[in-house]
């Protein structure tokens, strides 16, 4: 079969590749589509940050260039044994592993196993013609959602999980820094929200799409604005703010847009140590969160019923490229910025 594998940064070839078999408790996906997203990108410009290429991941025990793919759906041509259900059906997985037997994962916080790992990113994923995959990471995909909005559940997913972990509850002010990648889906998660939706970032086509996608309000910025605009609309401040950009600088911009008692959500990851004045959170009694992934029993569910319900692939969607094109026509125009929205690959185009 054809697979997308990384060898190093800025080394993905498209190859042929062993046909992955199904053994106890994994199926075989014959790949639709699988999307890309901002990890995909920074694994193949400036990894290995998570993908095991030259040390041995723990939870997978994979070793070496890579499958990357972790956004896919498609259908299941093979099963195995305590599997079979699945064979015939399409299918959205989650690709997180999680073993289901330690303390966090019989909390139902399966998205911090001790033994997690992920499809795509810590072993073979789905950049590929078929992925083996472990049945208990699947949904099936509901009857009305097309398969083009249903490669959207894995991130939307990560949306919803993001929401519910920042406790906002009715009325509140959100001001969501960030509203690309993951910020658009986390949009789309507060869909229906009674207060306030306040989406930033630089870029004013994202903030466009962050209006479809249900903001009330948008306010461009530049990196290096003297004063926040941003405060002049909450001047005491937003019940809760979720810090999805990554950028540095911005958990303490959260902290200084957030109000006494509010509550910060952080979502992007910066690899970069960077200052947080602590003390004032502490006087102002905010409370400080963090998220990350999804729970695969909760969330993918409840991402598929959203999907059916409110298709998303028109507004987010920029491009779908086929797989023997996922360098030239996919990670390298992302990489450089110039692909607007959300790019799927195609393993059957």
């Amino acid at each position: 079969m054809r697979a997308a594998v990384l060898h190093a940064p800025g080394d993905m070839r498209i190859e042929e590749h062993d046909e992955p078999a199904a053994g106890p408790g994994t199926v075989v996906v014959k790949v639709a589509y699988n999307g890309l997203c901002g990890t995909d990108v920074t694994e193949y410009t400036k990894g290995p940050m998570m993908v095991p290429l030259t040390t041995r991941h723990p939870g997978s025990g994979h070793l070496g260039p890579t499958i990357l793919g972790h956004e896919f759906v498609g259908e299941v041509v093979e099963a195995g044994p305590g599997a079979e259900y699945w064979r015939g059906r399409l299918v959205a997985s989650g690709a997180g592993v999680s073993c289901g037997t330690c303390r966090r994962c019989v909390q139902g916080r399966t998205n911090l196993c001790e033994r997690y790992y992920t499809l795509g990113l810590s072993t073979h994923g789905a950049l590929a013609d078929y992925v083996a995959v472990p049945a208990s990471t699947l949904r099936e995909i509901p009857e009305g959602c097309a398969g083009v909005d249903a490669a959207l559940a894995q991130p939307l997913a990560v949306g919803l999980h993001a929401v519910d972990r920042s406790g906002v509850r009715p009325g509140d002010t959100v001001v969501l820094l960030g509203a690309g990648a993951i910020g658009s889906f986390i949009l789309a998660g507060l869909a229906g929200h009674d207060g306030r939706v306040i989406a930033v970032d630089v870029d004013a086509g994202r903030l466009a799409a962050a209006e479809r996608l249900g903001a009330s309000e948008t306010v461009l910025v530049t990196v290096d604005d003297p004063e926040d605009p941003v405060r002049h609309l909450v001047p005491t401040g937003a019940d809760v703010v979720i810090e999805s950009s990554g950028a540095p600088g911005a958990a303490q911009r959260s902290a200084h847009l957030v109000a006494m008692g509010g509550t910060v959500l952080l979502v992007g990851l910066v690899k970069a140590p960077q200052s947080l004045a602590l003390a004032d959170l502490v006087l102002r009694e905010v409370t400080v969160r963090t998220t990350v992934a999804h729970v695969c029993d909760t969330d993918l569910p409840r991402a598929l019923e959203l999907l059916r319900d409110r298709p998303l692939a028109d507004e987010l969607v920029g491009r779908v490229v086929p797989l023997d094109r996922v360098v030239t026509d996919a990670l390298e125009p992302l990489a450089a910025g110039a692909v607007p929205g959300k790019v799927l690959v195609s393993a059957r185009g």
